[in-house]
């Protein structure tokens, strides 16, 4: 009876420390490849790595509490939501009186009206209100208001795009006239 105890006793003793020897080389293993996750440097993942071999449980705790919060690709992936975040507020273009998001290519915000393009006199483009020269064309932009002049050389959609713009001598110029009084743009930052 004494050598079955003893038998039996024994295995239990082999089987505690080969459970106690995996799960420290577990450990080990762990802390490593946490901190490669969360670092580049090699010397901290050695350290690491060390400092649970040596200490165990407490070693594995220490690395715990001071280990860097995100890992790398939780850092690259918020940093990349940043970016873009950043990129859609500087690339959305908004009324500057009602900050309404408008799209690049109007020439008036739908929600109050306010002028916020003009087309150039002699290639059609859109302008800038504050242009007093187009940058496409070179036109000067100060003639008097309802002459539209084409050059020969206006490219067609230049021409297409003016085809709304009230005409001299037609009967609409008067009424457009009219409402294109109601399209204001106000400069500063007074609103």
């Amino acid at each position: 009876m004494n050598i079955g105890t003893n038998a039996l006793l024994l295995i239990g003793i082999i089987y505690v420390g080969i459970i106690v020897a995996a799960s420290w080389v577990a450990m080990i293993v762990w802390a490593y490849r946490d901190m490669r996750a969360r670092s580049r440097d090699s010397l901290a993942q050695l350290l690491v790595a060390l400092m649970v071999a040596v200490l165990n449980v407490p070693g594995l705790l220490i690395h715990i509490l001071l280990r860097p919060r995100e890992t790398l690709s939780e850092t690259y992936e918020r940093s990349l939501e940043e970016e873009a975040l950043l990129q859609e507020i500087e690339e959305k273009p908004v009324c500057p009186t009602c900050r309404q998001p408008v799209q690049e290519n109007w020439q008036a915000c739908p929600h109050c009206r306010t002028r916020l393009k003009k087309i150039c006199l002699h290639c059609g483009e859109k302008l800038d209100l504050s242009w007093e020269l187009c940058p496409y064309c070179a036109g000067s932009q100060t003639s008097y208001a309802g002459v539209n002049v084409h050059h020969e050389h206006a490219r067609p959609r230049a021409q297409e795009e003016q085809q709304w713009l009230p005409q001299p001598g037609n009967p609409q110029t008067v009424a457009a006239t009219q409402n294109a009084s109601s399209l204001e743009f106000i400069e500063g930052d007074d609103y």
